[in-house]
């Protein structure tokens, strides 16, 4: 089977530099390489950089695919927005893990499938996952939990261990955070599971007369920071940073405080999730039978619609058959046969005792046409 790996790196606060940009070319000739991207599959060789130090030095986001079953994302962001001990709680396992390295924490979720899975093409991936990165940045920790899902159904932690805050919103999953639980494969009933504890999404946002009031409250100097970041330092985070601080650690999470006390161990997920898949199961072989003995009633009623309209033709349906087999064609001994089984079935119904004979009565005519009487055979007459 042909190999194929692909690698996407993308900056997203602040573009690369022409020596940054040349620096990255080293590594590779047919890299497709931009200010904010480094593109690159393989078919044969492999990537000769290492990703963890490209992620500490130029990028924000990284992902990786091989068609042998290995999915990786990695999601840089400053301490300031993602506390590594918050992230920590979540990720903290082999599937999922965090660096931290000059002020940044850098994210990484890895699934594996070891049977291979489908063959999925990188390309556009990262662009439909990206935006989890602002979302992490918002303080929504909807992502930290699917890691902690990861670890727990890729068997890294113990079934005694309790899952950490449950974040709400883990039903009403943004695309991008539904494109991470495909992209990390984590099973639909575990993530069910997870949900049922999970508080609806609020809308968190403070409106613009508590951002106004936030604001007059603030120490002249901090203004004059806050506007030298945003004019000179051209701080694309800082909106992220600023709403954090505004609604304050408690609103960040809201319904986190209603679900602490229930919060549940890796076995008990697991359980529910296996009960979950059960039922289903259970379900879908209810829905298929109903539907199988929908069709037999149907086959029935057609048969029997199909035997009245032959009714009474019985001898111009003989001498048909006579003709088909005259032919010596095997299309032909098709329809003969399945003719053939149109009166068997019009002769059991009617209570006709000549069927059997006149069946044998061809067998002794055709007996040189082992075609023919082959079909015969199969078709149990």
């Amino acid at each position: 089977m042909s190999e194929y790996q692909y690698y996407e790196f993308q900056a997203v606060d602040r573009p690369l530099t022409e020596r940054e940009m040349t620096e990255l070319r080293s590594y590779s000739t047919r890299a497709r390489i931009t200010p904010t991207s480094f593109v690159n599959d393989y078919s044969w060789g492999d990537f000769k950089g290492d990703p963890d130090a490209w992620m500490e030095k130029y990028f924000d986001a990284f992902l990786y695919v091989a068609n042998w079953g290995t999915h990786i994302l990695k999601l840089r962001l400053p301490a300031r927005l993602l506390d590594a001990d918050t992230a920590g709680l979540y990720c903290a396992g082999e599937n999922a893990w965090l660096r931290v390295k000059n002020g940044k924490v850098v994210l990484s979720f890895h699934s594996d499938d070891e049977g291979g899975g489908e063959w999925v093409e990188g390309e556009g991936q990262l662009a439909s996952l990206i935006s989890v990165r602002a979302e992490l940045a918002r303080g929504d920790r909807r992502a930290l939990y699917l890691g902690w899902l990861l670890c727990a159904q890729s068997g890294d932690l113990e079934d005694d261990e309790v899952e950490p805050p449950v974040p709400a919103g883990l039903a009403q999953l943004s695309a991008s955070l539904e494109s991470l639980a495909e992209f990390l494969r984590i099973d639909t009933y575990l993530l069910q599971a997870a949900a049922a504890s999970s508080a609806p999404l609020a809308d968190r946002e403070p409106r613009p007369a508590e951002i106004r009031q936030w604001l007059a409250r603030l120490p002249v100097a901090k203004k004059d920071d806050i506007l030298v970041r945003l004019i000179a330092e051209n701080d694309g985070l800082l909106a992220h940073e600023l709403l954090q601080q505004i609604r304050g650690e408690d609103a960040t999470e809201q319904g986190t405080a209603r679900v602490a006390t229930g919060r549940r161990t890796v076995a008990e997920l697991l359980r529910q999730a296996e009960q979950a898949a059960e039922e289903r199961r259970r379900v879908a072989a209810e829905e298929a039978a109903q539907e199988k003995a929908r069709r037999e009633r149907e086959a029935v009623i057609a048969r029997a619609q199909h035997l009245d309209a032959l009714a009474g033709r019985e001898p111009a349906i003989w001498r048909q058959v006579e003709s088909l087999i005259a032919t010596k064609q095997p299309k032909s001994y098709d329809q003969a046969v399945t003719l053939l089984v149109d009166l068997r079935d019009l002769a059991a119904r009617e209570g006709a005792a000549d069927f059997q004979r006149r069946v044998e009565e061809l067998r002794a005519a055709h007996a040189r046409k082992p075609t023919f009487i082959d079909r015969l055979q199969k078709a149990g007459l």
